[in-house]
Formats: C-alpha cells, sequence, structure tokens
C-alpha cells in the first residue's frame, strides 16, 4: 500500500539557491558597500553560501566590487555594491494643474526632474504631454540596453486596478471613466526610443504619497498612518499592518463620499475651491476688518493670516476645523498612530498644526500623532519610485536570477 504523497513539497536547490541570492542581493541593497563577512552576519547565512550567492550576483552583472565606505582597516576584505543601472523608473504625476516626472535608477537615487503646466488640457492631450515628458526624461540618462524600464503613473480619482480606469477624476476633463492605463502605455509603446514593454503602472495619487511617506518620510517608522492631502481638492490614503490598503475598488481614502453633501456639497470640506468659496463670502458679510479682496487664493490667505490680517486668520481658524473634521473619522474607524498633512493647503504647519490637532483632540479620545508631510510637493513622486523600483528590483532578480524563490 502507497502513502499519499506530503501536502508540502520540501524546497528544491534551484528554489533555494535563488532565494538565498535575493536575499544577499537585498543585504548589499540596503547597506552599500558592504562586506562577505557583514553580509553573513546581516542575513545569517553562511559564508561558502553568501560567496556562491555574490558569484551568481556578480556573473549576472547585478552587484560589483566597490571600495570600502570608510578609511578604516579592511584587513583585504571586499566590498560590493548593487548595479543601479540594471533598472530605471520614471515617475509620473498627473494633476489638474502640473504634470510632473522623475527618472530614477534601481537604487531608487534620482536623476532627472521635469515639470509642465497642463492647466486646462484635457486628457488626452496630458497622455501626449506625458509621452514627451518620459522621452525628455530618459534622454537625460540614456539607459543602458537591456535595463528594466518601469513606469508608475499617478492620478486623481478613483483607479480601479481590474481595468486601468480612472473614476471620480472630473479635475481633469475627460478622465472621469478613461482607460488611462491603455492610453499610456499606447503612448509610450509606440515611440522609437526606449519603447515600453509592460504597462503602465498606475495609482491614486494619494496612495503613492502615502508610499512615499513610508520610503522617506514622516511614516517611515510607523505601522498605521494616515495621509490627507489638502489642496485643490481633499483626498486620503491609509497604511495598514505597513501596507498600503487601497480597498475593495480602489476607493479607500476617498474621504468625501462619507461627509454630509458628499463629494460636491460638503460644508466641511477643506480644499482649495471651497477655501477659495468661504473666503469671498466672508469678506463681503463678515464684518471684521481685513486688507483681503476677492477673488482671494488659498496662499493670500496664509500670507495675510502671517501678516496679522484679522479675517484671514478667523478663515484659516475655520480650515483648520475643517481639516479636524475630515481627519475625525479616519482616526475613529482606523485607530491610526500617526495623520499626515500634505497638499498646498495642508504644508501650512506654521499656522495648522496646532489648531488642528488642538480640535481634533475635542472629536475624538484617542488623537493620532499630525505632522505635516516631510517631502512637500513631492510626495507623489517619492511614492512613484518607491513602487517603481520595487517592480523594477522584483523583475530584474526573476529575470537574471530566476524565479524559483517566492
Amino acid at each position: 500500500m502507497t502513502s499519499d504523497p506530503p501536502r508540502f513539497q520540501p524546497a528544491t536547490a534551484p528554489m533555494l539557491k535563488a532565494l538565498n541570492e535575493r536575499t544577499v542581493f537585498e543585504a548589499i541593497r540596503a547597506a552599500h558597500p558592504i562586506s562577505r563577512a557583514e553580509i553573513s552576519r546581516r542575513v545569517g547565512i553562511s559564508k561558502p553560501t553568501v560567496s556562491a550567492a555574490l558569484t551568481a550576483l556578480l556573473d549576472s552583472g547585478l552587484v560589483r566590487e566597490t571600495g570600502p565606505g570608510s578609511e578604516g582597516p579592511t584587513y583585504g576584505a571586499l566590498f560590493f555594491e548593487p548595479v543601479s543601472e540594471a533598472g530605471f523608473v520614471v515617475g509620473l504625476d498627473i494633476g489638474a494643474r502640473y504634470l510632473r516626472g522623475v527618472v530614477a535608477a534601481l537604487d531608487g537615487a534620482e536623476r532627472g526632474r521635469d515639470q509642465v503646466d497642463v492647466g486646462g488640457a484635457d486628457v488626452t492631450d496630458v497622455v501626449a504631454q506625458a509621452a514627451r515628458l518620459r522621452a525628455r526624461l530618459l534622454e537625460r540618462i540614456g539607459p543602458p540596453a537591456g535595463a528594466e524600464h518601469v513606469v508608475v503613473a499617478a492620478a486623481p480619482g478613483v483607479v480601479e486596478q481590474s481595468s486601468g480606469r480612472v473614476y471620480q477624476g472630473d479635475v481633469i476633463p475627460g478622465l472621469d471613466g478613461f482607460d488611462l492605463v491603455a492610453a499610456l502605455t499606447d503612448a509610450f509603446a509606440g515611440t522609437s526610443a526606449w519603447p515600453l514593454s509592460r504597462p503602465v503602472l498606475l495609482e491614486n495619487d494619494i496612495h503613492l504619497a502615502a508610499l512615499g511617506e513610508q520610503w522617506r518620510g514622516v511614516g517611515d517608522k510607523v505601522d498605521d498612518f494616515a495621509v490627507l492631502s489638502v489642496g485643490t481638492g481633499t483626498g486620503a490614503a491609509l497604511v495598514l499592518g505597513g501596507r498600503l490598503h487601497r480597498g475593495r475598488n480602489g476607493a479607500a481614502g476617498e474621504i468625501d463620499f462619507a461627509m454630509e453633501g458628499g463629494a460636491d456639497n460638503n460644508p466641511y470640506d477643506p480644499c482649495g475651491i471651497a477655501f477659495e468659496r468661504l473666503a469671498a463670502d466672508w469678506i463681503e458679510f463678515r464684518d471684521v476688518p481685513t486688507a483681503l479682496r476677492a477673488p482671494v487664493t488659498p496662499e493670500e490667505i496664509f500670507d495675510a493670516a502671517r501678516a496679522g490680517d484679522g479675517l484671514a486668520r478667523l478663515l484659516v481658524a475655520e480650515e483648520a476645523r475643517r481639516i479636524a473634521v475630515y481627519l475625525a473619522p479616519i482616526a475613529a474607524v482606523a485607530d491610526v498612530e500617526l495623520a499626515v498633512l500634505a497638499g498646498s493647503i495642508g504644508l501650512n504647519a506654521d499656522l495648522l498644526l496646532d489648531p488642528v490637532r488642538a480640535e481634533l483632540a475635542k472629536r475624538v479620545p484617542y488623537p493620532p500623532r499630525v505632522e505635516v508631510s516631510a517631502l512637500g510637493d513631492a510626495g507623489v513622486l517619492t511614492g512613484a519610485v518607491a513602487h517603481g523600483t520595487a517592480v523594477a528590483l522584483d523583475r530584474v532578480l526573476a529575470a537574471r536570477i530566476g524565479s524559483g524563490a517566492p
């Protein structure tokens, strides 16, 4: 009588080999320049196994020998660093006013930035501008043939990952319901230099801003946090358990939908358009001395408040209250440790942080720590680079080492 086969098959030699090589590569990427002995200590793999993995990585062009990182004694040790030119990422931040772009190598180091004013352009024109912007960024660095090339695009609205379409993206004419993944991928694939062979990776812009904060911002040591971006519009994103939470439909963080009046008629909306309307109303009807004259921009209101303008200070206090109203349900439901303010309005830390913290403490018993983004208006592109380099790294390792490791 034969026994049933085991439910789980043991790891094969090729699988273990690929796993060791990936582990060693990640150690080099995280702490280069690094010696063979230090790799062994960090990852808990024997020196002979590390040596075998290093030989494979050197032969595949993923790492190279380099000098020591300090002038201390090296005792003849060899040091290694990753070959960052093995992959490149182009990040695109598609906004209502600007199209911003960045190109970075596999190590995450930026190699160039650029932007285009696309205010008033419809989505088809924005796609054409994106193709030209991507080409300019790649021309600056001239990625070598065979380098893995990933494009990550950020869009305002709900990104449906299954279809590549964007919904609730009415800040750009024609974007709502538009298949942005297909349009961008086709535009990039058709270029004569560096044609794109895989689909564009599309994400909601605030979701990418959250990844940026997790990678190089104030959320880098926090497992549970929210980002509330207040600018032309208002949007939020959640990182829970150290992972971006998109939700079933990609709509996690669309806090407007939960507020009274919805996204279009919300009396608590802190976004720039609503803030401007409120200012125009108060300038006309509030009997408070002010130098403000309608129409007025949020930047002018904050500048006037810093100069001591009475009405501007009242407007900023109301804006802080509205931001706290938006943060309260996030804090109550998700119980996050940190709330990060971003966007052109949210970045006014000197005038907003203390009143937002005080207002939020009135509304929830366990308010999160509130901070302003450390990345400024670069948060979305920083998140695009973080996401893109992770994907590019996986593809490079799978192609050059093999797909035996999980």
